[in-house]
């Protein structure tokens, strides 16, 4: 198992950290009380105790948590493997990776004594998505790279006459479960709509295409009729599910004409335009978005569960 074995700080940069029972991670800025908290990419650092023993048999004595000033000692996980962007759980927070070493202009004490030093190749920096405690024992879980691409559909959010709350809504309602790989706003014309559509799904930019707005009857809403002309097969249950929850909020629901389906290996579902609702309709599918995934990337095939 991954594993947390020392969270560290230390209110000035370039210098060793020490360990603290707990800390806590705030989004977008880094751990409290620690100098390299900042509005940045390298917000939290990550270096593994099986790259520290490397050090230690290379001669280098005392080599304590902190010793070359990474934030989190790790245990049972090849940090330097992973990805820029995958992001991991630890505690109630979620990192995101941003960068995998790092140049060092003043070489540090350790690399004086014995020449070499391993946080600039096999240490790795992260940014907060999801803020919370972490401490010494908590396990590092990897989450599951989903790319999501939102889009509203929106004449008045296209044309600048009205900002786009709906969007905003859902991006930040998705940042525990997904990376958004793409943020647009149409105007509710079912050519453009297609168009953008067909563009996402063919070049695999994402694995699931969240529209929100042009849903209703007005004669302008034509985001289900444009996701029905690019998709090879429907997916009713999803709507379904979504008008039958939403229907314990308000009679409204029934008016939803939202459709969803796959084209390729993409996933398309219409949401409504409000922000509230866009949201609690989310929430309905997010209980089956990964095993969705799963499945359309060929990586499940077993849907039934004992």
């Amino acid at each position: 198992m991954a594993k947390v074995i020392s969270v560290n700080i230390s209110e000035k940069r370039g210098t060793f950290k020490a360990p603290v029972p707990k800390a806590e991670l705030i989004k977008d800025l880094g751990i409290v009380g620690d100098a390299h908290a900042d509005h940045w990419h390298r917000q939290v650092s990550l270096l593994a105790q099986e790259s520290i023993d490397k050090m230690t048999k290379m001669g280098v004595e005392d080599l304590t948590p902190g010793k070359f000033a990474e934030n989190i000692t790790t245990e049972g996980i090849d940090l330097y493997t992973l990805p820029i962007g995958s992001r991991m759980r630890i505690g109630e927070s979620i990192l995101e990776v941003t960068q995998i070493g790092k140049e060092c202009h003043t070489k540090c004490q350790i690399f004086n004594q014995v020449g070499a030093c391993v946080m600039p190749t096999e240490g790795i920096f992260t940014r907060v998505i999801v803020e919370g405690s972490i401490e010494p024992g908590d396990e590092i879980i990897m989450v599951k790279d989903i790319r999501v691409a939102v889009i509203t559909i929106s004449d008045k959010g296209s044309a600048g006459e009205r900002a786009d709350q709906s969007g905003p809504a859902l991006v930040d309602a998705l940042q525990e479960y997904a990376v958004i790989s793409r943020t647009e706003i149409l105007p509710d014309e079912r050519e453009e709509i297609e168009k953008l559509l067909i563009q996402i799904a063919d070049n695999r930019e994402a694995d699931i295409i969240l529209t929100t707005g042009g849903t209703g009857f007005s004669p302008r809403d034509v985001t289900p009729e444009a996701t029905l002309a690019v998709i090879d097969r429907q997916v009713p249950g999803i709507p379904e599910a979504i008008r039958q929850a939403s229907l314990k909020i308000t009679p409204r629901a029934m008016l939803s004409r939202a459709a969803a389906g796959i084209r390729g290996k993409t996933l398309i579902v219409n949401l409504p335009g409000s922000p509230k609702a866009a949201v609690e309709c989310l929430e309905v599918f997010l209980p089956v978005m990964e095993h969705a995934v799963e499945t359309l990337r060929g990586d499940a095939y077993e849907c039934a569960q004992l």
